[in-house]
């Protein structure tokens, strides 16, 4: 039998479940150099993004308070019938009831709501149980449901982008307003004067030039290919107060329109946005949306009230022919064609029995005037009543890229090709764009 061994010490479990806290910890502290090198690295390329990208966005004053009359009430709209197309595809704006009381920037009514005239009625279109600060006052002082006569408007503050080494910065027509000269700060703090070169009624973008050299311009990206879901960054000076600032978002949609109200301004309607959760807020305006590769694929322009992580942009692809108007000093004209069509989509294409379910289709009115005006470019090109267009230089026209959206992203009296469904047989017709007439309107 064999001897037996003398039981082996028991050590206090104090002692071993320190050993064992120093084992972990010890094993941690080895790790935890590499997992935070392992998370650095998944941001590294957002943060070298907006490291690259935030010294080309600076903050825009208008430094002056400008004295506004109270506007008169907008005169009402006829309804226009629902299968109406609209000219050159640009949807025409519901004219406001009252134009005495403008919602905060980027804000939005909702469906089916009116202008509120009353205190009351602006009670109605806040959330439940919602109550203003004690003390709370509009800026200035101003009651916008009282008196009659001018008011005073605060200067505002937004976001520009500068997009040339000599000065050349792109922001919101909203954002200057009506000012000839503005206020820029650069991301150094450095404080110049600028001075409002353009701005695009249609479009809502402007520019801004400072007497300046070597500056920090952006790289334009292309608008044209995004796809929702891809990497979106947003960069401004959100409220006027954070400059510098930056959000990391997605591509949420494409091709969205908006009523936009701004300020005590009156309202617009804005087409063709991008749609971001990237955060846009007051202030944002005019900044920058960046691609994943810290290239500018849009201005960000409104956010939608009342809601969280919807935000919008104009695609830099409708700025581009204006921003070389802009450099050349010329003054900003947009191309024309002079076609009243309607977009096809599934529904449209089994309602009107048509052999295809993307593309413009150049339709009147039954009984009314033909959808191509006399003299126009898309006359002259020779296009019918009936065509279908489905490609503009070889780009296909469908929901994403809309055949007014093509068209903007020329300049007048550039050459473009048509693709044309006509009598089942595709045609390509030759067509040379017209400037667009500057009483036609949105």
């Amino acid at each position: 039998m064999s001897p037996s061994l003398p039981p082996a010490p028991q050590r206090p479990r104090a002692l071993m479940a320190l050993s064992t806290a120093l084992v972990l910890g010890a094993t941690a502290a080895l790790a935890a150099p590499a997992a935070a090198l392992a998370a650095q690295g998944d941001n590294e390329a957002v943060i070298g993004v907006i490291e690259q990208a935030t010294p080309s966005v600076v903050t825009i004053q208008t430094d002056f308070t400008q004295v506004a009359e109270m506007a008169e009430p907008a005169p009402e709209a006829s309804p226009a019938p629902e299968a109406s197309p609209a000219p050159e595809g640009q949807e025409t704006p519901e004219d406001q009831q009252s134009q005495d009381f403008q919602l905060p920037e980027g804000f939005q009514l909702p469906d089916g709501a009116e202008m509120p005239q009353t205190w009351d009625d602006l009670q109605k279109l806040l959330p439940q149980d919602f109550q203003m600060p004690e003390g709370f006052e509009f800026p200035g002082g101003i009651d916008p449901f009282g008196g009659q006569g001018g008011f005073a408007i605060p200067g505002g503050s937004g976001s520009g982008v500068i997009i040339t080494s000599d000065g050349l910065i792109i922001t919101n027509g909203h954002v200057v307003g009506d000012a000839t000269d503005v206020t820029v700060i650069l991301d150094d703090g450095s404080v110049l004067d600028g001075t409002v070169t353009g701005v695009d009624t249609l479009t809502d973008f402007a520019f801004v030039k400072v007497d300046a050299q070597d500056l920090p311009a952006i790289t334009l990206g292309d608008s044209s290919g995004l796809r929702v879901g891809q990497m979106a960054i947003s960069v401004g000076n959100p409220l006027g107060s954070f400059p510098g600032s930056a959000a990391v978002g997605i591509v949420s949609g494409l091709d969205r329109s908006i009523d936009a109200y701004g300020g005590f301004g009156g309202a617009e309607r804005l087409n063709h946005l991008v749609q971001t959760d990237a955060a846009v807020n007051s202030g944002n305006s005019g900044g920058a949306l960046l691609d994943g590769d810290g290239k500018l694929i849009g201005i960000t322009t409104a956010q939608a009230g009342m809601s969280d992580g919807i935000g919008f942009a104009l695609p830099i692809d409708l700025a581009k022919p204006i921003i070389e108007q802009a450099k050349a000093g010329e003054p900003i004209e947009r191309p024309y064609v002079g076609v009243l069509f309607r977009e096809i989509d599934g529904q449209v294409a089994k309602d009107e029995s048509l052999p295809v379910t993307a593309g413009a289709w150049v339709k009147g009115q039954e009984g009314g005037d033909s959808p191509i005006v006399e003299d126009s470019p898309a006359a002259e090109a020779g296009l019918q009543d009936g065509d279908i267009i489905t490609a503009v230089d070889g780009l296909a026209v469908d929901r994403v890229n809309p055949l007014d959206l093509q068209v903007l992203r020329f300049a007048p009296g550039d050459a473009l090709t048509l693709d044309v469904l006509r009598d089942g047989e595709t045609i390509q017709l030759p067509l040379t764009l017209g400037t667009r007439p500057a009483d036609l309107g949105q």
